[in-house]
């Protein structure tokens, strides 16, 4: 295998809603926030792990493909594809090229090659940062939540929960590398962030936390991200 091109995808993540990816609490205060964001050990400024990316748009190609139900929602690997025919196929191995593959899967493995796809931590955009420090805007904000009692109607439990809030703006980055006949892969991983898009990032997406919208610089890209439609019925 040969690598030919190095593929970079900028851009920024705009949040249309309050995101939150936890950063797990060092500390336990009485009264304080029960779930904090991750944040940057040196500024304390929050930003959005590349991690985070790279394990929900391989989970949203993995659900779209079908191939989720075959794997006890442990991560795609090339033993799930025993037994699967063309386009699930095709698309299990359009996941493990980008993705990566298990080393438990050996020789097999060294057939689809390493890892393409590299996802960048995502900082607080410089212009955005120089937005909120001009108008005094908060970099995070505390949301309470409680459930309900059905029968008695009063809210019970209640907790804290630490958002980045809605409007804010972070850098984007991902590389992709392309060896051989990688040619098919940079449109799925499109395909992968508008799933993205079309979804939630980080926790709580069914109670609205998480959406973004991407906007990316490369006017070409752009075009192609726009017409991008991952769940359009074929035929």
């Amino acid at each position: 295998m040969k690598l030919t091109k190095i593929t970079e995808i900028k851009g920024k993540i705009v949040l249309k809603s309050g995101l939150h990816i936890g950063g797990g609490d060092l500390e336990m205060r009485i009264g304080g926030t029960d779930n904090q964001v991750v944040k940057h050990p040196h500024t304390q400024e929050p930003y959005i792990p590349g991690s985070s990316i790279k394990g929900k748009v391989r989970s949203l190609l993995e659900m779209k493909s079908g191939l989720m139900g075959k794997t006890s929602g442990k991560p795609l690997s090339l033993r799930h594809l025993q037994g699967v025919q063309g386009k699930q196929r095709e698309e299990g191995e359009k996941i493990l090229r980008l993705f990566g593959t298990s080393g438990a899967d050996g020789d097999e493995a060294a057939k689809l090659g390493p890892t393409r796809v590299s996802f960048a931590d995502c900082p607080l955009s410089d212009s955005w940062r120089a937005i909120a420090a001009e108008r005094h805007l908060p970099l995070t904000e505390v949301k309470s939540e409680n459930s309900i009692d059905r029968i008695k109607g009063v809210a019970e439990h209640p907790r804290f929960t630490e958002r980045v809030p809605a409007d804010t703006v972070f850098d984007f980055s991902v590389t992709l590398k392309n060896l051989n006949e990688d040619d098919d892969l940079l449109d799925y991983l499109l395909e992968g962030l508008k799933l993205l898009e079309m979804d939630a990032l980080g926790g709580s997406g069914s109670r609205g936390y998480g959406r973004i919208r991407f906007e990316l610089e490369d006017e070409n890209l752009r075009e192609r991200f726009a017409s991008i439609m991952p769940l359009e019925k074929e035929g």
